[in-house]
C-alpha cells in the first residue's frame, strides 16, 4: 500500500537518479532465480548518498508513526535493510535490531542480532519487496521471540501478485514508500524511458518469469 502519491513519486526519481533503480527493457537483466528483468534495484546504494538517505530515513519513519504511532523498536532485514533500519530508528529514538535469513554457525548462534524485548511493539523496515519470502521470514523469527510485528514499511517494492498473496496468508500489513506503478509514471514523465519502453516494462509486470523482451526504437 502507498500512504502518499508525492512521495511515491519523489522517491522513485531519486532511485532513478542515483541508479539504485535501473531500467534496461533493450538490455534486460538475469536475475538469479533466471528471470529475464528490465528491472534491477539496489537500494543499499541510496546509503552513499546523505541527502537522499536522509529523505528515506524521515519519510518511513513519519509513515510508521502515522500508521502505528511511535513503536517501541525497529527491526530491519539482514543484509539490504540494516543501513537504513538503523537510520529510522535513530530519527525515532528507539532500539534497533536486525534478523539474519538463518541463525549464526557459531558463537550464540543469533538469528535476531541486538537486545529485543518480549512483548515489544516493533515495526519491520526493509529496503526492497520482490516476493516477500525472506521479509516474512524475519516477521517469523521475531514473532517466536515474543515479539508483537505491527507490520513492515520498506522503500520499494514490485508489486508480484505472489508477493501481495503471501502477505495476506500471513496476515501481515505491508506499506512501500513507491510501487513499480508510480516507477513507470516516474520514469516516463522525467523521459527516463520512452511511452513504448514503459509499455514493454508493464508487459514485464504482468507475466515476469515468462516475459521475452521486444522493444521497437
Amino acid at each position: 500500500m502507498i500512504l502518499h502519491k508525492e512521495t511515491a513519486h519523489k522517491t522513485a526519481e531519486l532511485l532513478l537518479q542515483i541508479n539504485a533503480i535501473k531500467l534496461q527493457p533493450q538490455n534486460p537483466f538475469t536475475w538469479a532465480s533466471g528471470w529475464q528483468s528490465p528491472i534491477y534495484c539496489d537500494n543499499r546504494i541510496t546509503l552513499s548518498y546523505p541527502m537522499i538517505r536522509t529523505y528515506l530515513r524521515e519519510q518511513i519513519a513519519r509513515q510508521i508513526e502515522e500508521l502505528y504511532g511511535k513503536p517501541d523498536a525497529i527491526a530491519g532485514v539482514a543484509t539490504g535493510a540494516i543501513g537504513i533500519g538503523i537510520l529510522v530508528a535513530d530519527f525515532l529514538n528507539v532500539p534497533f535490531c536486525y534478523v539474519r535469513p538463518d541463525a549464526k554457525k557459531h558463537g550464540r548462534q543469533n538469528k535476531i542480532e541486538g537486545f529485543i524485548q518480549k512483548g515489544a511493539n516493533v515495526v519491520v523496515v526493509e529496503d526492497l519487496i520482490s516476493t516477500g519470502k525472506s521479509s516474512l521470514l524475519a516477521v517469523d523469527a521475531l514473532e517466536e521471540a515474543g515479539v508483537n510485528v505491527k507490520g513492515m514499511l520498506a522503500i520499494f517494492t514490485y508489486g508480484f501478485d505472489v508477493a501481495t498473496k503471501n502477505f495476506k496468508d500471513a496476515k501481515v500489513t505491508l506499506n512501500t514508500l513507491s510501487n513499480y506503478e508510480n516507477l513507470l509514471i516516474q520514469a516516463e514523465r522525467s523521459n527516463y524511458i520512452n511511452a513504448n519502453e514503459a509499455t514493454v516494462l508493464s508487459q514485464w509486470r504482468k507475466d515476469p518469469a515468462n516475459w521475452n523482451p521486444t522493444v521497437k526504437s
